[in-house]
């Protein structure tokens, strides 16, 4: 059996990015001076996150194998049964990496101090690197996982893409998208609407919440739970559109129906719009429960 790997998942600092963009650090600081801020409070963030890593890199047994990614090349990440992941970063960044993901444990890591934990990055990066010595004592298997719920979008071509947190299916400049829409009760309804979102329970704070806030606070589901919630949003009734069918539930095995009549429409997932799915007219486009839960060590 192949030794596990770890494989440490983050992003480009700030102070990274703006020394890409403005080449000195000079420049860089001029250009947050002319936005009323300072290099500091990067550069503090920017040693935090930097000493983070370093003690996850320092974690990793002498005979486990170890890889690291940034967030903009994990789509060309090759990952295997064997890894561990450890996303260091916020919250968004699990979210970012689970769409890559088939059943491998992921260590959520916070590197900012906090009062309280995050949703999804639950870990100090001290706590982190005791959960490591742990899964090389005892095995990876020992690491006590939490399922978090998914959701999967197929094109009827064979595309598929998931989310962690909430799919998108609607207009790309977000105008009225027009799709005729079956719910798994087999009701049907034409729509002109901007957009539809299908949440998971760890979406449900969010965008999903505030739809379901002006719908009078329809229950939405946990993070852990086998369902989805999907919303229409903004549906315009005509002649040939309605507007009795714009919310409901999803639950493990159902399937909600879109058929595209647009000219396009796209599909992303967890606001990565640039990592989207184009579905042009009379396409059908299937959502429900994904197969690959999130396994978050807790």
């Amino acid at each position: 059996m192949a030794k596990p790997r770890l494989v440490i998942v983050h992003r480009r600092t700030e102070l990274q990015e703006l020394l890409d963009r403005h080449a000195t650090r000079g420049q860089a600081e001029f250009f947050l001076r002319t936005r009323g801020r300072g290099l500091q409070d990067v550069q503090e963030r920017h040693d935090r996150i930097t000493a983070a890593l370093g003690m996850v890199r320092a974690a990793v047994p002498a005979e486990w194998r170890h890889a690291e990614v940034e967030r903009a090349d994990l789509s060309r990440f090759l990952l295997t049964s064997e890894d561990i992941i450890a996303v260091v970063g916020q919250d968004g960044l699990v979210a970012n990496a689970a769409k890559y993901l088939n059943g491998q444990p992921v260590i959520g890591i916070d590197p900012e101090p906090r009062a309280n934990a995050g949703v999804l990055v639950r870990h100090t990066p001290d706590a982190a690197a005791k959960l490591i010595e742990v899964a090389a004592l005892a095995g990876p298997e020992r690491l006590n996982r939490e399922e978090l719920a998914m959701v999967t979008a197929r094109l009827d071509d064979g595309q598929e893409l998931s989310g962690l947190n909430e799919i998108f299916i609607g207009h790309a400049s977000h105008q009225s998208a027009r799709y005729h829409l079956m719910e798994p009760g087999g009701r049907t309804e034409s729509h002109s609407s901007s957009g539809l979102i299908i949440s998971t329970g760890t979406g449900a704070t969010g965008w999903c919440a505030s739809i379901a806030l002006e719908r009078g606070g329809r229950a939405l589901p946990a993070p852990t739970d086998r369902r989805l919630a999907w919303f229409a949003r903004e549906a315009w009734p005509s002649p040939i559109t309605g507007t009795s069918l714009t919310e409901g539930v999803l639950e493990a095995g159902n399937i909600l129906r879109i058929t595209v009549a647009s000219d396009r429409l796209v599909v992303f997932g967890d606001g990565m719009e640039e990592d989207r799915l184009t579905a042009s007219w009379g396409q059908e486009i299937r959502v429900q429960l994904g197969e690959r839960p999130l396994r978050l060590v807790v």
